[in-house]
């Protein structure tokens, strides 16, 4: 029997190997539950073969998305076990009366200085961060989409945008984006969904707060340079910038120079935030034609403030330009900082 075929579901039920692959755990976390809370399968071949039935893969699903909402194992194990049970008598019955409550978002305490880089049993180098992180990652590397929204939507409904952002969501982005980079092509799904449901929150809160647009107040441009296609740190300052009053405009990725240009004059911006990822689409003559663009009526033209994001662009800025090294003093400098 070669390996794929000793991965497949059998009649018996399926083998932990496979069922580890789907839920994004190592075999070792399977037996661990198993000897340690008594979450094991019901069938065993031979005496010593585990095979899981639909009905144990369910109640390890929960255990998942239980550990992910930052339930220590125990917890999440009996709750797990509650829900289970509470299937068996009624398939209608949303939740046991005695099962403890999920907590909205994981605890926000985070690692002490010199503790080991954890992976949170999904193989991703995550190191010193919030607990939340560790719990979008499980739920990410799952592929379990209703969880990662649902701890993306706590994250921001706890800590507020700006910090769900920096503390939450790019530190998990940066462990997955790592992984696939020494993984060859393994983890590609991973960061496309989690990416999608990064952005997915972040423009519902722009969505949100852009309800009522400000009239005249001069929005804040922001744009990927020509060859750039990364936009998550722009949506993410674009929605910030929005949820504290400030109108933004956001162009997108790998934005052509002369639609650029053309964009700053007919728009007028306050600021332009202009966003590279790697030295190889920073554009300093670009920056410096942005930032001498003029605009406005003749006899009161005036210029934008350029902001040089991200970390493509190296040194330090020239004269007339700005360079923010983190989302925080992008916004102190666009006059949004936190109320």
């Amino acid at each position: 029997m070669n390996e794929h075929a000793a991965a497949r579901t059998t009649d018996a039920g399926e083998t932990t190997g496979a069922l580890a692959r789907k839920l994004g755990v190592s075999p070792t976390t399977l037996r661990s539950w198993d000897r340690r809370y008594g979450i094991g399968p019901a069938l065993r071949t031979d005496g010593r073969h585990r095979r899981w039935t639909p009905e144990d893969v369910a109640m390890l699903q929960e255990m998942c998305r239980f550990t992910a909402a930052g339930l220590p194992p125990a917890e999440a194990a009996r709750a797990a076990k509650e829900r289970a049970r509470g299937r068996a008598r009624s398939p209608a019955l949303a939740r046991p009366p005695d099962e403890p409550r999920v907590p909205k978002s994981a605890p926000a305490s985070v690692l002490p200085p010199g503790a080991p880089a954890s992976r949170s049993g999904t193989g991703l180098p995550l190191g010193d961060v919030r607990q939340e992180c560790r719990g979008l990652a499980r739920a990410a590397v799952r592929l379990d989409a209703g969880a990662v929204q649902s701890l993306l939507t706590a994250a921001v409904e706890t800590h507020g945008l700006a910090t769900a952002w920096t503390e939450v969501m790019a530190p998990t982005l940066r462990a997955v984006g790592r992984k696939w980079e020494s993984s060859g092509d393994r983890y590609v799904e991973v960061e496309h969904l989690l990416s999608w449901h990064v952005s997915a929150t972040l423009r519902h809160v722009y969505v949100r707060s852009a309800r009522e647009p400000r009239t005249g107040v001069a929005p804040v441009l922001l744009a990927c340079l020509p060859g750039e296609p990364h936009t998550l740190p722009l949506e993410a300052l674009g929605a910030v910038l929005t949820e504290r009053g400030v109108p933004a405009l956001m162009l997108g990725g790998a934005v052509p120079a002369e639609a650029l240009t053309a964009a700053v004059r007919r728009v007028g911006p306050s600021a332009v935030v202009l966003w590279s990822q790697s030295r190889s689409t920073a554009n300093p003559p670009l920056a410096r034609h942005v930032a001498g663009t003029r605009w406005g009526v003749r006899g009161a033209r005036t210029r934008s403030l350029v902001l040089l994001s991200g970390p493509g662009w190296a040194g330090d800025p020239e004269p007339g330009l700005l360079r923010p090294r983190r989302l925080d003093d992008a916004l102190r400098m666009l006059g949004a900082p936190e109320r």
